[in-house]
């Protein structure tokens, strides 16, 4: 992403709202993202942020369900979890709601979870790898992004995950390294 200098800011300044209105218009048709920056920023702002959330879990519930390829499970499991950061990166450059993140970040980690004891531990340990990361984020926007009175409410959960992770993937440096309880 270009970085604005100073004579740019002012040309972009300079402009009139007709032609801002224009350059609004042309990119909110082009770029989904611009589209639903302008609808929950400006145009939708007391139902916006929520229709936005409710649209990515509906996203995130395809990618759940939708193919991938990989040699065994937990290759495939770590390609749809790569897809589902990418949608929830999507969701925070729009939003920037910590509590919403916070939200989507614990609606994909329950797949992961729900699946047996044996599917962490493998010799793939891309999957591993990737649930670490998604927990280790979470636990970043819980422990410094959000009030403390969230804290509260995903602590439980956070460290069921934590004694999980350090059960079965110590092996990784990454895992290795995150706390034992938040």
């Amino acid at each position: 992403m270009p970085r604005l200098d100073k004579a740019v800011k002012e040309q972009i300044n300079a402009l009139d709202v007709a032609t801002l209105r224009e350059i609004v218009t042309k990119l909110a048709s082009k770029e989904k993202m611009v589209y639903d920056f302008v609808l929950t920023n400006y145009l939708d702002k007391e139902t916006g942020e929520t229709d936005l959330l409710q649209a990515a879990k509906v996203d995130l519930d395809y990618l759940f369900w939708k193919g991938y390829k990989g040699f065994s499970e937990q290759l495939r499991m770590a390609n749809m979890l790569s897809a589902c950061i990418k949608r929830i990166n999507e969701f925070t450059k729009v939003s920037g709601n910590k509590f919403h993140e916070a939200e989507l970040l614990m609606y994909v980690l329950e797949v992961p979870f729900s699946m047996p004891k044996n599917s962490f531990g493998t010799c793939f340990t891309q999957f591993d790898y990737k649930v670490g990361l998604l927990v280790k984020r979470l636990i970043t926007l819980v422990t410094k992004k959000l009030h403390e009175d969230y804290r509260l409410d995903y602590a439980e959960k956070l460290n069921e995950y934590l004694r999980r992770l350090h059960q079965t993937s110590n092996h990784i440096n990454m895992i290795y390294n995150l706390p034992e309880k938040i």
